[in-house]
């Protein structure tokens, strides 16, 4: 749940007491808080940095899961922060380090306060079930929706439903500078994606049993119960440290934006194959591929080309090619042969094969003006 200081206890858990030798809050906006830190202050913020960023490079590098990536950077951003607290306690810091990334809606209207739109989804209060709530769904529904998504249509998902969470959450408190912070946004926002795009689908989620659900069920049982709750906030005029608001504006961003984003994606809105698996996604992937891959039966290979007979070594592979290259799988492997063991028939350098979402094609080292074949179907 993102939360807002409202409260004197949430206010406590943000702003402890000891930082009042430190300018009051409001006068800290006026400019950028990191600029007048300590040696110690760096060390920790550091940290908090490198807990972030560390899993989602590596998930970029290595193509792993990127849901994953950023639940851990959630959950170790949330370890440091809870280090500095207890060295707060111990009298080891005398402030808090996070004045220049949570968002606080009342200096949003200046360009430079823009980033905390997003780097509020990186930090959480100390209430451990702040953090546990929005971790559970960032990971069970985060990891099947990547897995129809792809990776970076998976980012762009989880940036719109923290863009549009905290911009509903400004609209909402434009005047207000009670600080807001957490991922809610974002895990809202995968449930709106998920609702819009696979309905249908049946993921494991802890509903009383941890058991496979329905993503309908799960996605609207979270805004409803949001919806209530937003209720009795504005309407009841009840008491709450929560940002409802962020998080209706997260689902319903992200809802809209996902047949956007997912455009051309691996997977074809609305499929009911009974929800994600690593199998029936390879497989969703491989049929998108296979439907713009060209007949490679119909075309002359580089060498014909050229008007140069086909080299002797390479005469068997390009014919088991034409014969078997119907498959994605079958093509690519006798494209990396073909790869390994041929030479560009224009510079004679090495050829290299490379994946592209129309197939596989076998280009030129040194150019691709020399060699990429087949020509993009585009």
């Amino acid at each position: 749940m993102l939360e807002r200081g409202g409260s004197d206890k949430s206010n406590l858990l943000l702003f402890p007491q000891r930082q009042t030798n430190r300018q009051p809050l409001r006068r800290c906006y006026m400019g950028y808080h990191v600029l007048t830190f300590s040696a110690a202050e760096w060390f920790v913020f550091g940290l908090w940095i490198f807990g972030i960023l560390t899993p989602i490079l590596y998930a970029l590098r290595h193509q792993t899961s990127l849901a994953l990536s950023l639940t851990l950077s959630v959950l170790l951003g949330s370890i440091v922060q809870v280090l500095w607290f207890v060295l707060f306690q111990y009298g080891l810091m005398t402030t808090w380090l996070w004045y220049d990334f949570v968002l606080v809606p009342g200096r949003t209207s200046e360009p430079m306060w823009w980033h905390t739109l997003f780097t509020s989804g990186f930090l959480h209060s100390q209430d451990v079930m702040h953090v546990l709530g929005n971790t559970i769904i960032l990971a069970l529904v985060g990891i099947p929706l990547e897995q129809r998504l792809g990776m970076r249509r998976y980012a762009a998902v989880y940036a719109a439903g923290l863009f549009f969470g905290s911009f509903a959450w400004v609209l909402m408190n434009s005047e207000s500078y009670r600080p807001a912070l957490g991922a809610s946004g974002a895990a809202f926002g995968l449930l709106g994606a998920y609702l819009a795009g696979w309905p249908k689908d049946e993921i494991p989620f802890p509903f009383i049993l941890i058991r496979k659900w329905p993503v309908t069920l799960i996605a609207l049982v979270y805004f409803g119960l949001e919806i209530l709750r937003a209720y009795s906030t504005y309407g009841l005029q009840e008491t709450s440290d929560v940002a409802h608001m962020a998080h209706l504006g997260g689902f319903i961003g992200a809802y809209i934006c996902l047949p956007l984003i997912a455009k051309g994606g691996p997977v074809p809105l609305g499929i009911e194959d009974g929800g994600p698996s690593l199998i029936n996604s390879i497989q969703s992937k491989n049929k998108a591929i296979r439907a713009k891959m060209l007949d490679l039966t119909s075309i002359d290979d580089p060498w014909t080309s050229e008007g140069q007979p086909v080299p002797k070594n390479l005469r068997e592979p390009f014919k088991k090619l034409r014969q078997e290259g119907d498959e994605v799988e079958t093509r690519l492997a006798w494209m990396e042969q073909i790869a390994a063991i041929g030479q560009c028939p224009r510079c004679s350098s090495e050829l290299v094969m490379v994946e592209h979402s129309d197939g596989p094609r076998i280009s030129c080292t040194q150019s691709k003006d020399h060699l990429d074949w087949p020509a993009s179907s585009n």
